[in-house]
């Protein structure tokens, strides 16, 4: 295929993709003014209710705007040889193939976060600040920014590294190998990630003994589950919203829970979410996901073999001299609708859990306070509680509240 083909190719992707999520957007926005669900009265009154639709009004708007900025971003940059220009900027630093890649991908990703650093930060300190869940301070935003943009260069570089070495020695196979280390990495996070990760960027501590800790070993006894680490996180530093999760496996597994959950729930309601969390331990869930995360990349990978020594691929987004690391770039353009079916996929699975973990909830434990913790939760966030069954198909990993309490109640 020619370089100017796939150039069209590539713009007739990022519009098709850009129209479908607005449209998508609309249908979910027509549905901010439907009433509110009767199972929902007891939690919700009608001032609570607007209040919700509206906080889900302006993030549409200003969503709007922020996804039309980047469509145009990327268009004129592909368009008026960005990417090529970027390049040969990269080629005057060095000749060589793997600090090329580097520095490409550094400049990319340095002018991406610059230029969207003003729309997080309206989001933060105007958006979530207006409906009251900001609690993130201006030094704490730009901390955790750069903090991720370290990490980010040291993880992103290395894999990037490797890949690039694997090519370099072993040609086509190299996907073999990039899979193998992808796989490793992987792991490595999945058991790690809450001792080494998050501690860089909150707090944790262990829950202090009492009746909560107690309640919670109790429930863990009695289904099974070997549970000696229970973390409390200051999620309050951030924002006013509440969660929990699971992490880890072997000695390495934790239930971490958020301080505001612990403060806006009862003792049983939080059991009933730490039960929700166990099921999907129990129910090989977290396996699950990543045997198929694992499966999803190596088709990735072995895709990417396919197509990375064609040079079209990088002349077609304006890279006079082939490349691996103008190669990749196009390749992620053309491959995003083949990512979009595989995240289609992933969230089908995903909210077949969610109610999976539910029942395991309802039968080890209870449905009601799971109910309840539920819809304190959802209140407590505004979340979005008559979204489009289109618009849920598309992007919700987790059912939405209403069907979650309508099983929990069958």
């Amino acid at each position: 295929m020619e370089k100017n083909t796939l150039f069209y190719v590539i713009l007739a992707i990022l519009v098709v993709q850009y129209l479908v999520q607005q449209y998508l957007e609309y249908l979910n926005a027509q549905r901010f003014k439907s009433t509110l669900p009767p199972e929902l009265a007891d939690v919700f009154d009608e001032d609570e209710y607007k209040k919700s639709q509206q906080y889900k009004r302006t993030n549409y708007k200003f969503g709007i705007i922020s996804d039309g900025f980047s469509l145009v971003l990327t268009i004129c940059f592909l368009a008026f040889g960005g990417f090529g220009w970027v390049d040969q900027f990269t080629r005057s630093i060095s000749e060589d193939s793997i600090p090329m890649a580097l520095i490409f991908f550094g400049i990319i990703m340095l002018g991406s976060a610059v230029l969207g650093l003003p729309f997080s930060y309206y989001r933060t300190f105007v958006i979530e600040e207006e409906y009251g869940f900001n609690k993130t301070t201006k030094s704490t935003f730009f901390s955790d920014k750069i903090k991720g943009g370290i990490l980010t260069v040291i993880l992103g570089g290395g894999i990037l590294t490797l890949f690039m070495l694997f090519y370099q020695s072993t040609g086509p196979n190299f996907w073999v190998y990039a899979w193998i280390a992808v796989g490793i990495f992987i792991l490595f996070i999945n058991l790690f990630y809450s001792r080494l990760i998050v501690p860089l960027f909150n707090k944790q501590t262990p829950l202090e003994n009492g009746s909560l800790k107690t309640s919670i070993e109790n429930y863990a006894q009695k289904v099974g589950f070997e549970l000696q680490n229970i973390f409390v996180i200051d999620g309050s530093k951030r924002s006013t919203k509440a969660n929990a999760y699971f992490s880890g496996f072997g000695k390495e597994k934790r239930i971490t829970l958020f301080d505001t959950l612990i403060n806006d729930l009862s003792e049983d309601e939080i059991v009933a979410v730490l039960a929700h969390e166990v099921g999907h331990y129990k129910r090989k869930h977290i396996i699950v996901n990543l045997v198929v995360s694992l499966l999803t990349t190596g088709l990735t990978l072995f895709i990417l073999s396919l197509f990375i020594n064609h040079p079209e691929i990088s002349l077609a987004i304006g890279v006079s001299t082939p490349s691996f690391h103008a190669a990749l770039v196009g390749f992620a353009l053309l491959y995003s609708p083949i990512s979009e079916l595989t995240g289609l996929i992933m969230n089908y699975l995903s909210r077949k859990f969610e109610f999976q973990a539910d029942d395991f909830a309802k039968n080890t434990f209870a449905a009601t306070p799971l109910v309840s913790s539920l819809k304190k939760l959802s209140k407590k966030s505004l979340s979005n509680l008559t979204p489009h069954p289109a618009y849920v198909f598309v992007h919700y990993s987790h059912p939405p509240l209403v069907e979650r309490i309508r099983n929990l109640k069958a």
